[in-house]
């Protein structure tokens, strides 16, 4: 078998997660996260819809981990999204983290919110 080196542009990817917390490019963060090309930071979750629609334009999919178990997504915060032209998918945290590091590797435009598990 083959191993190739990723390389992840400018996102960084998710190397691990743990109740409470998501370790981002070697960097261990505490509660909700936000990362993609334009960087990783606390995210306020649900409620905290602005920096999702910061970015419109830049990001295709949005991937939103919705903590240990998979989740519906507030209807208000879904179609804020849409309508700002945001493709939306939302699953269990550990899911969303895999589906975002493989897209990553591919040089897709994409981004994750995440609550911890």
């Amino acid at each position: 078998m083959r191993l190739n080196e990723i390389a992840f542009t400018d996102a960084q990817p998710v190397d691990g997660y743990g109740p409470g917390f998501f370790r981002i490019a070697g960097e261990v963060l505490y509660g909700p996260v936000l990362t993609g090309a334009s960087g990783t930071f606390a995210w306020g979750g649900y409620d905290d819809i602005a920096p999702l629609l910061d970015l419109a334009g830049q990001i295709d999919v949005l991937f939103i981990g919705t903590g240990a178990e998979m989740a519906h997504l507030p209807d208000d915060l879904r179609r804020a999204l849409e309508e700002s032209g945001i493709g939306v998918e939302n699953m269990s945290s550990p899911a969303a983290c895999r589906t975002y590091n493989v897209l990553l590797s591919e040089g897709r435009r994409i981004a994750l919110a995440a609550l911890p598990v």
